[in-house]
């Protein structure tokens, strides 16, 4: 389009950037002889679309402030939608990701005085982030893009169906993630959202997909930024913190009070929390280890909604989990047993030697009673299965949380069967098991499993006999085999010998 002049006026020189539904170009209004932005709506947009870019131009058209940018005209060239805005030169506030505290307090300080102005016109942005702010050449915030704009009275007719999620998902409010009516507090938590990102460099909330944000903006407490940074000083820590809570009560009661935090650090001003004010969080830390993502994701999801639970990271296998427990000392682990590289059964008691409080909850596909009765020897404080409905899965959480054993449905009976019989089950001593766990691995000589062992020749021969001799079986293959299916050794048992 550059060249063309809509309405024989606007004349089109230069490409500034470009959107999901807009264009925005340097040019030129010959009328007035002055240099503007033109954004110019996509062709071929959604009805939905060309409300929402016409809903910009008449909720900016009303604000008249020096930290939000100007609106001067909108129309219609045929089939071009434009509207003409004020040419705002400077950087974007990405660019100034991460920056000083000072710097952050005092352009979050302009970020809020702006949003309370057009809050008390009546104008919620609901889409406040750093592509949408940007910083001018003498260092003051211009807020642009109010395309998502609705009115604080609800007055406008909706253009997003019922229940719709609309904006930047790593910078949506609680409520926004949740479709739920929004008040000015909504902006309120997407300012500090992006003062933590400033602040820190990172995002308090980010995942690889987009349902697992929105439910950490729902129930997950943001890290106090000064963990990532300790030259945050403790009064802009606690205005973030505030800023980002996730009832909208909670959060300051206006933008004006939160831009009086951030300028003061005594946070004095009315509606200010005082200095020993700490977020809410839940109570109880979660890590889950299961090779299978697709069991993981809805999971740790469900867990987090649960209000008390937070999921801390997953563990696709034995050894990962050992880690994610070392780094993130979690309260309870969630354990699957068959696992690549170390199984859960074999991972447990390394979890258990590191941290003797940690309690692990075993959540498996496989009900065997020997195997059932190795996990809680291991030390396991529960064990249910897969099929477990999710009311009894936080259930059990919780129950092994607070100290108590949980066996899942089916379990207990399998436990007592196997204890009452144990005698009977299993012929074998200590010494023939581990026998047979080598010979089940592979290991073909007696001479290299007297050499593993410590042992003679002599004495491998006599115990692999008694065990034979005890099954009742013609070879040692056989009697590993029967061993095997018997359940008195476990497939988890040899892989740390292959």
């Amino acid at each position: 389009m550059i060249g063309q002049k809509l309405n024989d006026r606007y004349l089109i020189e230069d490409m500034i950037g470009e959107g999901a539904t807009s264009t925005v170009y340097r040019g030129t209004d010959t009328r007035l002889r002055r240099t503007i932005a033109i954004k110019v709506l996509l062709p071929h947009s959604q009805a939905a679309t060309r409300q929402r870019f016409a809903d910009e131009a008449f909720s900016v058209a009303k604000l008249n402030h020096p930290g939000i940018m100007t609106i001067y005209d909108v129309g219609r060239d045929e089939d071009t939608f434009y509207i003409i805005v004020e040419l705002v030169t400077g950087r974007p506030l990405y660019d100034y990701i991460p920056s000083s505290p000072e710097v952050v307090a005092r352009l979050g300080n302009q970020i809020c005085l702006a949003l309370d102005y057009a809050h008390r016109a009546g104008v919620i942005h609901r889409d406040i982030k750093p592509a949408n702010i940007y910083v001018t050449d003498d260092n003051n915030v211009k807020i642009m893009d109010f395309g998502l704009a609705i009115p604080t009275d609800g007055s406008r007719k909706r253009v997003t169906a019922p229940g719709s999620v609309i904006g930047t998902p790593v910078y949506l409010s609680p409520e926004q993630a949740q479709a739920k009516p929004l008040t000015s507090s909504t902006d309120i938590y997407s300012t500090g959202v992006v003062l933590y990102e400033m602040a820190t460099g990172q995002l308090p909330f980010d995942a690889d997909d987009i349902p697992t944000i929105l439910i950490h903006h729902v129930t997950k407490p943001a890290k106090p930024p000064s963990q990532l940074n300790p030259a945050i000083p403790e009064w802009l820590e606690i205005a973030i913190l505030r800023s980002l809570e996730k009832d909208p009560k909670d959060r300051f009661p206006t933008a004006a009070a939160m831009a009086a935090a951030l300028q003061s650090p005594e946070l004095t001003e009315t509606g200010s929390m005082p200095v020993t004010y700490t977020p809410r969080a839940p109570q109880i830390k979660v890590a889950m280890a299961d090779d299978h993502a697709i069991i993981r994701a809805p999971l740790a999801a469900y867990l987090e909604l649960s209000g008390d639970i937070q999921v801390v990271g997953e563990a696709s296998n034995g050894e990962e989990i050992i880690e994610l427990a070392r780094e993130t000392k979690p309260d309870v682990v969630l354990l699957d047993l068959n696992m690549p590289k170390m199984s859960g059964l074999l991972a447990l008691p390394h979890l258990k030697k590191d941290n003797p409080k940690l309690k692990v909850l075993i959540l498996t596909g496989r009900d065997e009673t020997p195997l059932i009765m190795q996990a809680l020897r291991a030390g396991a404080n529960g064990y249910i299965l897969k099929t477990t409905n999710e009311e009894s899965l936080l259930k059990a959480v919780r129950d092994v949380y607070s100290g108590s054993l949980v066996l899942g449905e089916g379990i207990a009976e399998k436990l007592v069967d196997g204890i009452r019989n144990l005698g009977s089950m299993d012929p074998l001593d200590a010494d023939e098991h581990t026998i047979l766990r080598y010979v089940a691995a592979g290991v073909e000589e007696n001479e290299q499993i007297a050499d593993k062992l410590g042992l003679t020749d002599t004495q491998v021969a006599r115990l692999l006999k008694s065990a034979i001799d005890k099954l009742g079986v013609a070879s040692r293959a056989d009697a590993a085999l029967m061993a095997l299916r018997a359940g008195w050794i476990l497939i988890e048992d040899i892989q740390v010998l292959m």
